[in-house]
């Protein structure tokens, strides 16, 4: 068997790093000591930047401007991005646009998607439901009326909702059936709340009350929103990885300069050994999220479905990079605090990405209802 990333998966991670290379993790005001959000708009200096490196399209088709590749590319790049905290709706425009290649119709692929590709249009998806805790799809409800859905409900912590121009919302109907509607930012009967991350972005609470959205922009195939949350999830666990390495390389760097006794505290057995379990945790991260992500892309089959392969994908980032930043702020001490330092930063990242369409505990149980469901006996 081949491990190795092919050529085009590769040429995506060389250009990435070119993109990122110059981003630096402190490019805002530090959420610790700022009131509200740490800016009004997510980067879009940087933005523009992937749009010209064509990283905005990696997998959108040749048709739409697109390099038709997969989400292991997707998750290579954001394991990039997440080393310099990038602030860009990378993941969630990326899963959205690929959405709506993969289920939506035509007329609206034509008329979204090679604008996505070129960042004239930024999408987000709407995957956290009324709490944070509940299904997302069952927030929201969706009902048909002529020619267009009419939505009600709430959604709770919107990625870049505020500046987004369309948000990918999942809902139910009637008939148990979830659909994905295109909502647009501004409309009758669409409401904006303002919530604050950990990591001090603006957050969105979108309220739906009497929303109608044209047919075109409702997406009703089957397992599409199963498909795109999956997606997300496995996303979410390469910004979990990126970033954990980032943070366990600052940690090397810090203990192999500050001295004790004379020493590098690096020498020490009790900060080597809490390093090397902190490097096994990102090499399990890495593991599983490869899994996930081959099985999503190449639709591979298994013992269990992919969401399977997604749960413990999640499981293992949720709890391992709360284990980095928790061990890397230790071994720091008091210095690992200090707001001129990025350390602070990743922490709080960290803990975003560690709640990010559910902690490990969600995942937990859903990975017990599959076992249950399809025996490995």
């Amino acid at each position: 068997m081949d491990f190795t990333f092919t050529e085009e998966q590769q040429a995506a991670v060389e250009a990435a790093k070119a993109v990122f290379g110059g981003v630096a993790p402190d490019g805002v005001p530090s959420p610790a000591i700022t009131a509200g959000a740490v800016a009004d708009d997510f980067d879009r200096a940087l933005w523009t930047k992937l749009a010209d490196a064509d990283l905005l399209s990696l997998l959108l088709a040749a048709e739409y401007g697109g390099a038709g590749l997969d989400a292991i590319a997707l998750c290579l790049v954001l394991r990039e991005a997440a080393k310099v905290l990038a602030r860009v709706p990378l993941l969630e425009s990326s899963a959205a646009a690929v959405a709506v290649q993969a289920y939506g119709g035509e007329e609206l692929k034509a008329e979204l998607l090679a604008r996505a590709g070129r960042g004239e249009v930024v999408l987000t998806v709407a995957a956290n439901g009324r709490t944070g805790h509940d299904p997302a799809e069952l927030a929201v409800t969706a009902r048909r009326d002529g020619d267009a859905w009419v939505l009600d409900g709430v959604q709770t912590a919107v990625p870049w909702a505020e500046n987004a121009d369309f948000t990918v919302v999942p809902a139910h109907t009637g008939a148990g059936r979830t659909v994905l509607a295109l909502v647009p930012r501004v409309q009758e009967g669409i409401v904006l709340g303002e919530q604050i991350s950990t990591t001090g972005e603006r957050l969105g609470e979108l309220r739906l009350e009497s929303a109608r959205i044209t047919a075109r922009d409702v997406i009703d195939a089957d397992g599409a929103w199963e498909w795109l949350r999956e997606l997300l999830a496995t996303g979410t666990c390469a910004l979990a990885l990126g970033l954990g390495e980032r943070v366990l390389s600052m940690t090397s760097a810090y203990t192999g300069k500050r001295e004790q006794f004379g020493f590098p505290v690096a020498t020490f057995q009790a900060v080597a050994v809490q390093a090397a379990d902190r490097y096994i945790d990102l090499r399990a991260m890495e593991a599983t999220l490869w899994q996930a992500a081959w099985r999503i892309s190449t639709g591979a089959g298994g013992a269990l479905p992919a969401s399977g392969d997604v749960a413990v994908a999640k499981i293992w980032a949720s709890e391992g990079v709360r284990r980095v930043v928790q061990t890397a702020q230790h071994l720091h001490g008091g210095f690992g605090a200090d707001v001129d330092y990025p350390l602070h930063r990743y922490h709080a990242w960290a803990k975003h990405l560690e709640l990010s369409l559910g902690p490990a505990a969600a995942h937990e149980e859903a990975l017990g209802d599959l076992l249950a469901a399809h025996p490995l006996g």
